[in-house]
């Protein structure tokens, strides 16, 4: 079994140590692995840190991006996860698993390998995310009946997204033993995939309403008591402040309706891969 793994960076000079580190352990699992990031101009010395490493892991490469991409962080983003999973396509397509990954405060805490271990051999999952220590925090990229679309998207956006960190911590709290919560988008820092089932799948930073069933629209528009609005949320004042819903979603979101509609079974486990 051989795995990638794959995710952008950008000003994430603190945490590469640890990161790389634990890719390492996590990597130990497979018979091969590959590390494919790519880059884009920072304003620490990440760039640094990622030539040091590359001398000491003939195992990874990275990609320096040289041309502005958007003005919008979702679809800059997007390209860097569409460009890592381009690599996979022409050069690892028979590996079996491919992980995306931030490499970010999340993944450069104490990782336990055995967590990922005991999934590898399990057939209930196509794309599979973790908890996290403290609770499930990626409301954003979550997909779950009957929040189907961005809390973004709805009125009293900031309290739906309480309301939904609330609703899917009580949701993995009620997982049956050994069991995996089903949804339909999930990510929180980091996921692993098996690679055939997303190879004709993008990320995509842009609103992709058209992805999403209608019937799951109006799910989502009667749990929220709202329509669905676009809106600049430049003077929210808040740590989303720089979000414009009307051009923006989670890339994770297109990713993985798209895994969806050709049977891609996206699931939630409840234990915690980083600690």
């Amino acid at each position: 079994m051989n795995c990638c793994f794959c995710g952008p960076i950008k000003n994430c000079a603190p945490y590469l140590n640890n990161v790389f580190n634990n890719i390492e352990k996590l990597g130990s699992l497979f018979d091969d692995y590959r590390i494919i990031v790519f880059y884009d101009k920072s304003t620490d010395n990440t760039f640094q840190k990622l030539l040091e490493y590359k001398k000491k892991n003939t195992k990874f490469d990275f990609y320096v991006n040289k041309k502005p991409v958007s003005e919008y962080r979702t679809h800059r983003i997007a390209k860097a996860r569409n460009y890592c999973l381009d690599q996979i396509r022409e050069k690892y397509s028979d590996y079996p698993f491919f992980i995306m990954m931030d490499f970010d405060n999340v993944n450069c805490k104490i990782v336990n390998s055995d967590v990922l271990k005991k999934y590898m051999n399990r057939d209930d999952w196509d794309g599979l995310s973790f908890n996290t220590n403290g609770g499930y925090y990626d409301i954003w990229s979550l997909s779950i009946k009957p929040f189907y679309f961005s809390y973004n998207h709805f009125k009293n956006n900031y309290t739906f997204h309480n309301i939904i960190r609330d609703y899917i911590n009580y949701k993995i709290k009620m997982v049956p033993k050994d069991e995996l919560l089903p949804c339909i988008s999930s990510f929180n820092g980091f996921s692993i995939y098996r690679t055939k089932k997303f190879l004709d799948c993008s990320y995509d930073g842009q609103v992709r309403i058209d992805l999403i069933p209608l019937p799951f629209l109006k799910e989502h528009m009667m749990a929220t008591n709202s329509p669905i609005v676009y809106r600049y949320l430049g003077l929210s004042g808040s740590k989303y402040e720089k979000i414009d819903a009307r051009k923006e979603d989670c890339e994770h979101r297109a990713f993985h309706y798209m895994a969806i509609k050709s049977g891609a079974r996206i699931r939630i486990s409840p234990d915690i891969l980083f600690y």
